[in-house]
């Protein structure tokens, strides 16, 4: 494979919202968007589009994006703003497993999509969302003509300067694949794996399925508009497409300092509409010893995960725990960072915490084990990770929850299904109908993103089959 050369040029295009532009831009190539929706941190957002022909090796797991990178080298051009320098932007299923070990043993997620999804980048467009500026930035790789570049960058203004096309929203039956009684019944399964001491925590989830009509970029400005969040997402591929709605992150990583972060989620509560109710449950997620236990559970992991790529005694914990609210729930968490040992990278970091520990369980094996015998099919993208390693080696990828995946249905024109899954962590002190209850206060506002009106209720689902 011949290397390709990325010089980037850069311009300054103004207040341009990037999952606008997602559709504007629909006509491009397998397009990605990591997108910096709202809540904290609400920082910077990257829409990549016609990837180059570099082929991303699927076997290679989450190591594809450094042996796709050796063929891109980075030339001086515009000074590039932004976390992203034009790399590797995509997603890794849950199922590719931990590095080194077996995958996911269990029937295949329903969907069939291909675990590896995205490519190498070197036209996109990155947003500052505190300062609302926005830049295009395009790769002119030597030998192509300057006339070509511009051209290329005319076409793209002219198209982020036309009205959004946007296509009528229509969802069926939303229909429920594991029932409430069902769901009950395996967390009990579990508590009993607990017991014998075979795992302390696993992430239990179940799926949701519907009959759509609309397109996918379509769906996604629905689900911004009902559910936002800091590490929403968005990419496009040949079977299908992944909306996301995360409000988590999986880790950064600096690559001047060398220093990685992980921010992993344990503990939920519904939103409520009135305020001094809302404050109250916040307080009580805050001082609940089932969740503080589960988070302490999930840190203590990925100290131990990070700790095998860290300089010695490089690791530690900040502000455990504090809490996230986000448009529909509250969420606890907490920060483990590392200083990673000279000679390592990115995907040395990626390949040490992936898949995240908050949506496996502890210890992460045993756990994942429980979760595919209890599942009985694999998960697909939810709960594996959406991100970007850069061309300085700079990365950061979310973890997939809140994630809608649309397929087209077959000799149907303009529909498709979408499906999704929700989970949480079960130890033994969990009650069934409790985590029963909680899946659905985290599935409120993919259920409001499908309903007609994109409305519900904070804490209310309406009618589900």
């Amino acid at each position: 494979m011949r290397v390709r050369r990325f010089r980037p040029r850069v311009l300054e295009i103004g207040d341009v919202e990037l999952f606008s532009a997602l559709g504007q831009l629909r006509e491009h190539e397998r397009p990605v968007l990591l997108d910096s929706a709202a809540g904290d941190p609400r920082t910077w957002s990257v829409l990549g589009f016609d990837p180059l022909d570099i082929a991303l090796e699927s076997a290679a797991g989450v190591l594809a994006p450094r042996l796709a990178l050796r063929n891109l080298v980075f030339e001086a051009g515009d000074a590039l703003p932004g976390p992203f320098h034009g790399g590797f932007l995509g997603a890794f299923a849950y199922d590719l497993g931990v590095l080194g070990e077996r995958g996911v043993q269990c029937a295949p997620e329903p969907f069939g999509f291909a675990p590896l999804i995205g490519g190498v980048y070197c036209d996109f467009l990155v947003r500052d969302e505190r300062s609302r500026r926005t830049w295009l930035v395009l790769g002119d790789t030597p030998g192509d003509a300057r006339q070509a570049l511009d051209r290329r960058r005319e076409r793209i203004m002219h198209e982020l300067g036309r009205a959004r096309p946007a296509t009528a929203l229509k969802a069926g039956v939303l229909g429920r694949c594991v029932n409430a009684d069902e769901h009950c019944a395996r967390v009990e399964r579990c508590r009993a794996s607990i017991s014998r001491g075979e795992l302390y925590q696993a992430n239990l989830a179940h799926r949701f399925t519907c009959e759509v009509e609309g397109a996918p970029v379509d769906w996604y400005a629905r689900l911004r508009e009902v559910n936002p969040a800091p590490y929403m997402g968005f990419a496009a591929f040949e079977q299908g497409a992944l909306l996301s709605a995360s409000p988590e992150l999986l880790f950064e990583f600096e690559s001047a300092s060398g220093r990685a972060r992980t921010r992993p989620i344990k503990g939920t509560a519904a939103r409520q509409v009135d305020a001094l109710e809302d404050e109250r449950a916040k307080r009580a997620l805050l001082a609940s010893q089932k969740d503080r236990a589960e988070l302490a559970m999930i840190v203590d992991l990925e100290r131990n995960d990070l700790g095998r790529i860290a300089r010695a005694g490089g690791v530690w914990v900040e502000d455990f725990p504090h809490v996230a609210s986000l448009a529909r729930v509250h969420h606890t968490m907490a920060d483990v960072v590392a200083d990673i040992r000279p000679g390592l990278d990115a995907c040395d970091v990626l390949a040490a915490l992936f898949p995240g520990g908050s949506v496996t369980g502890a210890p992460k094996l045993s756990a994942m084990d429980v979760i595919a015998d209890l599942e009985g099919e694999g998960r697909g993208f939810f709960c594996g990770s959406l991100g970007f390693v850069d061309t300085r080696g700079q990365a950061a990828f979310n973890i997939l929850i809140r994630t809608l995946l649309w397929r087209p249905r077959p000799g149907a024109s303009g529909r498709g299904e979408v499906s999704f899954r929700v989970g949480g962590g079960i130890t033994w002190s969990s009650l069934a109908r409790a985590e029963e209850r909680e899946t659905l206060d985290k599935a409120a506002g993919l259920i409001a993103a499908l309903q007609p009106e994109g409305e519900c209720r904070l804490g209310r689902l309406g009618p589900i089959a």
